[in-house]
Parts: C-alpha cells; sequence; structure tokens
C-alpha cells in the first residue's frame, strides 16, 4: 500500500504544482476555491492508491479467469452471450455515462444509457470474434473508423464531438481493468505467435461503439440542438466550509460506486458458483481486493468533481478572460502533459502491458508516449476554443494517419495503441480538462458544445499516433541493432578464416 500511495503522489504532485503556480501568478484563486482543489487533491493521492492496489488483487484476476473459462468453451454462442452481457452491465454501472446523460437533454437519459451500453456489449462481441477468428485488429479499425466518420457528416454538429467524447468516457476506470484483463484471459490459452498481440485490441473496439451509438441517436432522434448545464462553483470561505461540503459528498459517491461494481461482482460471483475456478485463498484476495476498488474508487471521484472540477472551469475562464488568452495553448499542453499519469487506469494499463511484452515495452516508455500525445491533443483543443474550427478537420487526418500507422507497425503496437486512447481518456479529463475547456469557451463567447465538448476525443486520438510512432522507432532500433550484430558476426567469421 505504501509503494502504491507513493506512486499516487508522484503522478498528483506535478499537477497540483502547476495549479499552485497559477494560483500565485496568472489566475489567482480564492482561498475557498484553493482549499478545495488540496483537499481534492489528498482524496487523489490516497483513493488512486488504494484503486490501483485493488485492481491488481480483483479486477484484473477476475477479468483474466472469465476470459480463460470462456476461451474453453466448444461453442461460440454462449461466450459471445456473456461478452454481451458483461459489456452491457459493465457501462451501464461506469459512473462518467451518468454524467453524459445529463448532458444530453435532448435525448432521455434510459435511452443514452442503454443504447451506449448495447454498442459496447455489441463490440465486446466483436472483439472475441476477432480473437477467436485470429483477425487482424487494423482490419477491424479500417472497417469501422471510416463507417464512423460517414455517419458523422449526418449527425447534428452539437452531437459529433459528445459522440466522439463518448467513447473515452465510457472506458473508464470501472471497465478498462475488466476488460483488458478478459483480452487477457480470453487469448491466454492460444500458443501461436499471435495470442500475446491479440490479448489487446478489446477497448479499442468497445470504444467505437458508443461513438456509433450517440450519432444514431442524433441522427434517428433529430434534435435541433445539445445542450451543456454549466458547473456550479461551490462558495467557501473556511477550511470547515470544504471539509463539510466533502463530508456531504463523498457518501453519494460511495453510493455510486456500489451502484458501479455491484454487477461485476455479481457477475463474478455467479461465475465462481457456476465453474468453481477460484480456491478459498484467491476468493479472499479478491473480495479485499474488491474493497480496495471500491474505497479507492470513492475517494478518487469525490476529489476529481468536488475539489478539480470548479478549479478547472475557474482557471480556464481566468486565463481566457485576460489579456494573454493565447497562454491557454502553452498552460493548457503542460497540464495534458502531466494530468494523464494522474489517471488511474493508466497505471492499469502501463503495467499490463510490460508484463505481456516481457519488458520490450517498459511502463516508462507507454507513459512518456501518453504524455506527449495528450499534451498536443489539448493544445489542439485550446487552439479549437480560439479559433472556432470544426474538431473533424483534426479527427479525420489524425484517425487516417493512425490507420495508416498500422501498415508499419507491429500489431502488438496497433493493439496498446488504440487502447491507450481510451484508457486515456478517463475521469481526470471529464472533470479538469473538461470544465477548463468549458470555463475558456464561455470565457471567448464560443459554442460550448462543438467548441470546449471534443476535449475528450482528441485525448483518445493522439496516443493512437504517437504510441505507433513509438512502435516504429523502436522497431527501427531493433533493426538496426540485429543488422549491427549480424555485420559483427559476419567479420568474426572472416577474420576466424583469415587466421585459419
Amino acid at each position: 500500500m505504501k509503494e502504491k500511495i507513493m506512486e499516487s503522489l508522484a503522478s498528483v504532485l506535478p499537477l497540483t504544482a502547476i495549479v499552485l503556480l497559477l494560483s500565485v501568478t496568472l489566475m489567482p484563486l480564492s482561498s475557498g476555491a484553493l482549499v478545495l482543489f488540496l483537499f481534492g487533491a489528498l482524496l487523489l493521492i490516497v483513493g488512486m492508491g488504494f484503486f490501483t492496489m485493488g485492481a491488481d488483487m480483483s479486477m484484473m484476476p477476475m477479468g483474466e479467469g472469465i476470459g480463460m473459462q470462456m476461451s474453453q468453451a466448444k461453442n461460440v454462442g454462449s461466450p459471445l452471450f456473456v461478452c454481451f452481457v458483461l459489456g452491457a452491465l459493465i457501462t451501464i454501472a461506469e459512473p462518467d455515462l451518468q454524467v453524459l446523460a445529463e448532458q444530453v437533454p435532448a435525448i432521455p437519459n434510459n435511452i443514452l444509457i442503454f443504447s451506449v451500453a448495447a454498442g459496447v456489449g455489441l463490440f465486446l462481441m466483436i472483439a472475441q470474434i476477432r480473437i477467436f477468428f485470429h483477425i487482424p485488429l487494423a482490419k477491424m479499425l479500417c472497417v469501422f473508423y471510416p463507417l464512423v466518420f460517414i455517419l458523422a457528416f449526418f449527425a447534428p454538429d452539437s452531437f459529433i464531438p459528445v459522440s466522439f467524447d463518448s467513447g473515452g468516457v465510457t472506458t473508464g476506470p470501472v471497465t478498462v481493468p475488466f476488460i483488458m484483463a478478459l483480452g487477457i484471459g480470453l487469448a491466454t490459452l492460444r500458443s501461436d505467435k499471435n495470442s500475446r498481440e491479440d490479448s489487446f485490441g478489446l477497448i479499442s473496439l468497445c470504444s467505437i461503439g458508443p461513438i456509433l451509438a450517440v450519432m444514431l441517436l442524433g441522427i434517428f432522434y433529430e434534435p435541433d440542438s445539445a445542450l451543456y448545464s454549466s458547473t456550479l462553483i461551490p462558495e467557501v470561505e473556511t477550511t470547515r466550509d470544504a471539509a463539510m461540503l466533502f463530508a456531504h459528498a463523498i457518501p453519494e459517491y460511495f453510493h455510486e460506486v456500489a451502484v458501479a461494481l455491484v454487477p461485476i461482482a455479481g457477475a463474478f460471483f455467479i461465475f465462481q458458483i457456476l465453474y468453481k475456478r477460484y480456491k478459498k485463498h484467491q476468493l479472499l484476495r479478491v473480495i479485499f481486493g474488491f474493497i480496495f476498488t471500491y474505497i479507492g474508487l470513492a475517494m478518487f471521484l469525490c476529489g476529481v468533481n468536488v475539489g478539480f472540477m470548479p478549479v478547472g472551469q475557474i482557471i480556464g475562464g481566468g486565463i481566457a478572460d485576460s489579456a494573454f488568452k493565447w497562454l491557454l495553448i502553452p498552460i493548457g499542453m503542460v497540464i495534458g502533459y502531466f494530468i494523464v499519469a494522474a489517471e488511474p487506469a493508466v497505471h492499469v494499463l502501463t503495467k499490463q502491458v510490460e508484463e505481456i511484452s516481457n519488458g520490450f515495452v517498459t511502463a516508462k516508455m507507454m507513459q512518456t508516449a501518453l504524455s506527449v500525445g495528450v499534451c498536443i491533443s489539448v493544445g489542439i483543443a485550446m487552439l479549437r476554443i480560439l479559433t472556432g474550427i470544426s474538431i473533424l478537420w483534426f479527427l479525420i487526418p489524425g484517425y487516417a494517419f493512425a490507420l495508416i500507422l498500422t501498415r508499419y507497425v507491429s500489431p502488438i503496437f496497433t493493439g496498446i495503441a488504440f487502447d491507450s486512447g481510451g484508457v486515456a481518456s478517463g475521469p481526470m479529463t471529464a472533470t479538469f480538462l473538461l470544465p477548463f475547456a468549458m470555463g475558456a469557451c464561455e470565457a471567448v463567447g464560443g459554442n460550448v458544445m462543438t467548441d470546449a465538448f471534443g476535449i475528450v476525443a482528441m485525448v483518445a486520438m493522439t496516443p493512437l499516433i504517437t504510441i505507433q510512432m513509438m512502435g516504429f522507432i523502436t522497431q527501427m532500433k531493433e533493426r538496426a541493432k540485429q543488422h549491427f550484430i549480424a555485420v559483427q558476426l559476419n567479420q568474426l567469421e572472416d577474420d576466424i578464416l583469415y587466421f585459419d
């Protein structure tokens, strides 16, 4: 636990330092807002420590065990049905989806939630079919993303950013560890050379389902517009006021996370009763891990929603309302570079990638590539706010380039890259970067739905390019190294023959 807490402290500290520096230079904060932020940072650190430890103990073994059991099934039908049910249940329970539904009042909440859940369930089935029939991930991505952009030309303009944002929102901290482990389990029993690559890609495909679902709903309902209600900034004067605000909020988040985790726990215990896969000590470890996950996620969400969201909106609005509004771009890029390290699911992804690749792709390499990608994406998002450029001018070339790169990099890097897009756009993006963008957009008089929304989509897109570029460079270095060794061996053979 001490190790996990120290890791989360190292992740949250840079962002905290940036906000403190801005509060004493460009954007002075009230003492109440600053106290809220510091309280939130403390909850973030402790919550992320509990969450990452709990995910290692429970979510990963649960997903992997269910995946391995499904891969032993003699027919395809029952595993596909299980994939659909699990995907839909976990998505309905995802806390961030409830927030998204509130932002699109033109469509009833339940219709939006169930449609998105069905999209995730359907694409989790497609991911299972891909693994079963050994279909390369790149081929499936080259089919579905063009379909996404074709639909984008028919969907209302105000729904396009929200649709792409939904792909990142629904692959949140509850779903990512479970789905990643499920992919490993599904591919574990295969002994062929592609099994390692096929363990990635479930998150990338599951991110497509929500995009298509929201676009289809926008076309079907033909709403005039999608609306957004701005975040209310609470009035806090003393530290006691801040403490009371958190004290009132944290029971709500414990309830929200309980609702999110109950479907997963129920599915696991039904699975254990049917197959008795786990022994008593393993079962106890999973149960304790589940408790740690529950506590950690509730504390994390309370910290980011109560402490970080108002400060993000204040800082974004303050900078945009100043004479130096162009500073939004460099400041946003710096925040983006460091904020991805505070996403709880990123820690799960980087560790898992390092383990599956046997250290070939290190956690440090992954973290750097993700940080660079998010840095670029936030810079582009701030540019959009200042200029009003349509998000499609960036998404279409970006995804086209990412799909072209799939032809030149190893399949394992393609799977990791497209999974990383969904993982990087988590609750920190939704509760700090999005309010930051909204505050800036309102200050410059822009359209929040078309200009501020879409930042999650940009955060989800750029890692597809940066991680594949990292893979391409790594492959080139490996080939150069092998060429050098071959040249040295040939020279050695020539020397031996000469002396003989």
